[in-house]
Order: C-alpha cells, then sequence, then structure tokens
C-alpha cells in the first residue's frame, strides 16, 4: 500500500508539474496573439486588404501564404477573419492558402516556436519552410482543379453574421469592441490550450515511455502517431511548439515537424469551422490534401535530413 502511495504521489507530481509547465510557458504568447488579433480587428480594414491582393494566381498564392506575418492570427480566429476577406471579393484559392498558412507563417508562431526549440534551430525553419510550400503546393492544385464553387452559403449571405455594423464608432464603442474581442479569443485559445497541456501530461503521466519511444522512432508510425495528435488536440499554434518540445526525447524530429505544421492546418476544431463556412466535399478535399503532403514531405524530410 505504501509502495503504491508513493507512485501515486510521484505519478501525480509528474503530471502536475508538466501541465503547469507546457501551460505558463505558452499563456504569454496566447496573450500576445490575442492582443494582436483583437487589434487587427478594429483598426485594420479587410476591404483594404482584399484590395492589394495581386490577380496573377501565381502571385496570389505567394502574397496568401505570406500574408500572416501581416495579419498574425492563429487558427482560432482565422475562420470569421476569412468570411469577411471573402466577402470583400477573395477567391477562395486564396482564402485557403491564408488559412493554412496564416496560422504558421506569423512572428507570434515564430518566436513562440523559437522559444519552445531554441537548441534545435532546425526545426523552426523546418516547420516554417515546410508550413510555407505545402500552402504553396495546395493552392495550385485547388486554383487548377477545383471548379466547382465551394462555399457553402451565398456570397451575399456570407458577410452577414448578425454583428450590428456602426457606422462612424465612438473610441468609447471602439475600446469595448476591443476588451470584448480579446477577452472571448483568449477564453477560446486558453481553454484548447488547458485541454492539449492536459492530454500531453497524463501521456507523459500513464504511457510506458519505452513504448511510446519505439513507435516515436519509426520512419512511418512516428509521423501518424504525432498526425493523430495533432488532430485530436487541437492546439492553438501558438502553444503547440511547447507541447511538441515535451516530445523531443520521443518522437522524431521530423515527426514532431509533422504535429507542428498539421496541427494548425488540420484539426478537429478548424475542420468543425471550415464546415461552417465551406460544402462538407471541399473539406474533405482540402483534408485530404494536407494530410497527404504534410506526410509526404515530412517523411522525406525526416529521411534526408534528420537521419
Amino acid at each position: 500500500m505504501t509502495l503504491l502511495q508513493s507512485k501515486f504521489s510521484t505519478d501525480l507530481l509528474t503530471f502536475k508539474t508538466m501541465f503547469i509547465s507546457i501551460f505558463l510557458e505558452a499563456l504569454p504568447f496566447i496573450l500576445l496573439g490575442v492582443i494582436s488579433s483583437s487589434l487587427l480587428q478594429l483598426f485594420v480594414s479587410e476591404q483594404r486588404l482584399a484590395q492589394i491582393i495581386p490577380r496573377n494566381p501565381l502571385l496570389g498564392i505567394l502574397f496568401a501564404s505570406l500574408f500572416g506575418i501581416l495579419f498574425p492570427i492563429c487558427e482560432c480566429g482565422m475562420i470569421p477573419v476569412i468570411r469577411r476577406l471573402m466577402a470583400k471579393g477573395m477567391p477562395a484559392y486564396i482564402a485557403t492558402v491564408f488559412i493554412l498558412s496564416g496560422p504558421i507563417l506569423n512572428p507570434i508562431v515564430f518566436f513562440a516556436t523559437y522559444t519552445a526549440f531554441r537548441n534545435r534551430p532546425e526545426v523552426i525553419y523546418s516547420r516554417m519552410g515546410l508550413a510555407l510550400v505545402v500552402s504553396f503546393i495546395i493552392g495550385l492544385i485547388i486554383y487548377r482543379f477545383i471548379r466547382y464553387n465551394p462555399l457553402r452559403i451565398s456570397i451575399g449571405t456570407l458577410y452577414d453574421d448578425g454583428s450590428e455594423i456602426i457606422e462612424h464608432p465612438t473610441w468609447k464603442s471602439k475600446l469595448t469592441s476591443f476588451f470584448m474581442h480579446m477577452s472571448n479569443e483568449f477564453f477560446e485559445m486558453s481553454k484548447y490550450l488547458t485541454i492539449g497541456a492536459f492530454i500531453t501530461a497524463m501521456i507523459h503521466t500513464t504511457v510506458n515511455t519505452g513504448q511510446l519511444t519505439a513507435y516515436g522512432q519509426g520512419p512511418i508510425s512516428s509521423h501518424l502517431l504525432m498526425s493523430g495528435f495533432a488532430y485530436l488536440l487541437s492546439i492553438c499554434s501558438t502553444s503547440d511548439a511547447f507541447v511538441a518540445s515535451s516530445f523531443v526525447n520521443t518522437f522524431s524530429i521530423g515527426s514532431l515537424i509533422t504535429f507542428l505544421v498539421l496541427g494548425p492546418m488540420l484539426d478537429l476544431k478548424g475542420t468543425l469551422m471550415l464546415l461552417s463556412v465551406f460544402k462538407t466535399k471541399y473539406v474533405v478535399t482540402l483534408g485530404a490534401l494536407i494530410l497527404l503532403t504534410v506526410l509526404g514531405l515530412s517523411i522525406g524530410m525526416d529521411q534526408l535530413w534528420f537521419r
């Protein structure tokens, strides 16, 4: 009984340490992301941004891939922004590229990944590079082969989200809107961070590390496992690097990059949000493209560079 109590106390201490560590490391970046998103929501016109999109498809896809640098919003707040941009005339293929690349290719996520992997710079640059390549490839495929309208509802009703439009908002109304948007997004993102940190801490506490390492170093199994984790955990891109860093001694580097790229592009909560705007057929096609492209490229990177 004493040994059982001792093991329980040790496991509980491990769980608490892991959970608090992941949560507190990610919290500053969530706050930074929330503040940035709220400021952009309040002061940046989606119509003005839509007007500067290049008309050339290749340039438009490249522009959308790098759009996150100017518009640093994590995937939690991406769909509402995209709905507004599409209502202002943004083509669906460019909007899709922005959905894929925006949550990764932005300065907030870069610095969060740098903080989590400061001793493994190859993870930082591989994540950013792979996200850019995957977004560009999928954008080209969608532009070339998707001929039907992917929107679930008409463009005329897409912008009608029930919100009141104020012609000349006062500073008081702007300030109120800012804090309401910030608080709503903070609680939304921190909810998923809490769930992700809890599940990760439970895995580290209860799963046999030796057995997990055996799968985590497999050339294919490690990527499949981390793909499943990324989809189910649905962790915000401003904090997923801290979760991934806790597996650095368990999984291969390439599979960690799979987790860091696939998660912000394709996860459970994101799928549900996409279904609110796009047709089911389009969401399924997009999900398959993301999974195949990320797995193909990350497995190749793992074999060529990280072995």
